[in-house]
């Protein structure tokens, strides 16, 4: 799973029926908002099942913007589809995480463990790098793949 970008993650961008984004302050406050927002949008949609994991994925995921950057700014982006969940979140900073799915290793000192969770609970996962040669900025990504239960209006 190294090579994988989201976009080979999106067989078909067609599939993608909605797409939500949040652009937020890089403080403590934001994990709650964003994973809050990630769960909602996704009972909303019809994909409870996925809940309680992405919550838990969001929350590991922008707290390693907030531990490892001095960012002001990330942006969280989630696209839910029929049978799937793809999660984003992006800052400015080129450093400051993992660059293939294979880290995510836990020190001693309880660190990494994050990533770890990530890696064993998505069904896909990894960074994508902003910039060209020389990065200006990450996106660390997860799929969760789960058939929903039913649309709301």
């Amino acid at each position: 799973m190294t090579d994988l970008t989201p976009t080979t993650v999106l067989d078909n961008p067609l599939q993608w029926a909605r797409t939500y984004a949040m652009r937020a302050p890089n403080i403590p406050e934001t994990v709650k908002v964003a994973r809050d927002m990630v769960f909602g949008l996704l009972n909303a949609t019809g994909h409870s099942a996925l809940a309680e994991t992405a919550r838990l994925l969001v929350s590991e995921v922008v707290s390693n913007v907030h531990l490892h950057t001095k960012v002001p700014l990330l942006t969280l982006e989630a696209m839910v589809g029929s049978d799937r969940i793809l999660v984003s979140v992006q800052d400015d900073d080129p450093r400051g995480t993992p660059s293939s799915p294979e880290a995510g290793i836990p020190s001693e000192d309880e660190h990494g463990r994050g990533l770890l969770l990530v890696r064993e609970l998505a069904t896909a996962w990894g960074t994508v790098w902003h910039g060209g040669l020389r990065p200006t900025g990450k996106s660390v990504w997860f799929e969760l793949r789960g058939t929903r239960t039913a649309w709301m209006t």
